[in-house]
């Protein structure tokens, strides 16, 4: 699989149309402020399962003989494919069974089970939860729909092209997150038939960079991958077709870090009351990171792509996210350890209009004044700026402090 026409994707967007929501593209002005350009969000998180995967998955499972459907299709997933094709298996009468890593979400876990897919937990990685959906696929002659890589799964995705083509009379860039490539695949085929003039731009984890690594390349590569915030993106090999198509397309892929990417999850959450996962607001940590200064007062479009997340896992990020906005530090400063030293210190802080979190003592390792203790502090601040004037008011009183989150 080399390209997509234009006829192939409005065949596909007709065929699966009934089954899938024609999600919001809508202004971000917050965003665009912050951003210095014109800044449209894809909402793909309103997808039923809460991400684009629905658009391959109904597409593979249509396009299957009736013989096969019978019999049954298998995947391996981290969690979106696999609820994907679990809800339009159900819809569809195709039996399902996924294959996920343990470190899946757990919320993807119960959700595909609740939708009637027979749901299997193998392995540490990715890789490992593929090899035994393929010893299943064997066993049970039951076929393998690959998450990213499948044509059928890839011109599904395509169909996402056809919708901004209709949903914004122009638009300049749109940034696409990408893990195994089909996604990226997908949109940039189909911009390149409707509107080739638009920039499609790749953003990648740094700690899963694989696209980026066969762009180098010029072929898929594999690359270690390290755990990250947008797990849906810790993908090691970027899919051989999907890499065909989209390196025709595709000139540049940005990497982000896990604090941008936190910063992503914090800013949609605060400016466009809306909660995406860590691979759904890659686009926005994109923009984030200054690695796109050139789109300046341009009209650009952020691919929300999914928005399936644990409930203890946001916590962590918006935890994650305020540290790298410098919004909470964690500081150790050195107090008296006599009646109303911890009173004196804690109002030395509220009067800077700081708000604190925690505090533990140390009085063991904090030298030999015994009369003195040291305490960890972990403070809510403003910005950068508020943080000097705490640190300024408190060593100007008589507590010297350390930063500790640095």
């Amino acid at each position: 699989m080399s390209t997509l026409t234009l006829e192939e994707i409005q065949n596909v967007a007709g065929r699966i149309s009934d089954g899938i929501v024609r999600t919001p593209l809508l202004p971000a002005p917050s965003l665009s402020k912050l951003c210095d350009c014109e800044i449209f969000c894809k909402h793909e998180l309103r997808q039923r399962t809460g991400s684009f995967k629905e658009r391959g998955a109904r597409n593979a499972l249509f396009s299957l003989p009736d013989d096969v459907k019978q019999r049954g299709v298998i995947a391996a997933s981290a969690g979106n494919h696999a609820l994907a094709l679990a809800y339009h298996g159900g819809q569809l009468g195709i039996p399902v069974t996924v294959v996920m890593p343990r470190f899946s979400p757990l919320t993807k876990q119960t959700n595909c089970a609740a939708f009637g897919a027979d749901v299997v937990l193998e392995g540490e990685t990715f890789d490992e939860a593929v090899a035994l959906a393929r010893r299943i696929e064997v066993d049970q002659k039951r076929t393998y729909i690959h998450g990213f890589d499948d044509p059928q799964i890839i011109a599904g995705q395509a169909t996402l092209a056809i919708e901004l083509d209709e949903q914004l009379d122009h638009f300049d860039a749109v940034i696409v997150p990408v893990g195994g490539g089909g996604l990226i695949a997908g949109v940039s085929a189909g911009l390149a038939a409707v509107r080739p003039d638009v920039e499609v731009i790749g953003v990648e984890a740094k700690r899963a960079a694989s696209f980026s690594a066969a762009l180098e390349s010029n072929e898929p590569v594999s690359v270690d991958v390290q755990a990250t915030l947008a797990d849906g993106l810790a993908i090691s090999t970027v899919g051989k077709n999907a890499f065909a198509i989209a390196r025709q397309h595709v000139r540049r892929c940005v990497q982000v870090s896990e604090d941008e990417i936190a910063l992503a999850v914090l800013r949609l959450i605060e400016t466009e009351c809306t909660v995406v996962e860590g691979a759904g607001a890659a686009s926005l940590a994109a923009l984030l990171s200054g690695q796109l200064s050139d789109l300046k007062g341009k009209r650009v479009i952020l691919l929300l792509c999914g928005g399936n997340i644990d409930l203890p896992t946001i916590g962590r990020l918006i935890q994650r996210g305020l540290a790298a906005d410098k919004r909470l530090i964690r500081f150790r400063a050195q107090i008296s350890d006599r009646p109303g030293g911890l009173a004196a210190f804690a109002k030395a802080i509220g009067d800077t209009g700081a708000n604190i979190v925690e505090i533990n003592h140390d009085r063991v390792f904090c030298g030999a004044d015994v009369s003195t203790v040291d305490v960890d502090c972990t403070v809510h601040t403003r910005d950068r700026e508020h943080i000097r004037e705490v640190f300024s008011h408190l060593e100007t009183i008589g507590f010297p402090c350390q930063r500790c989150d640095v």
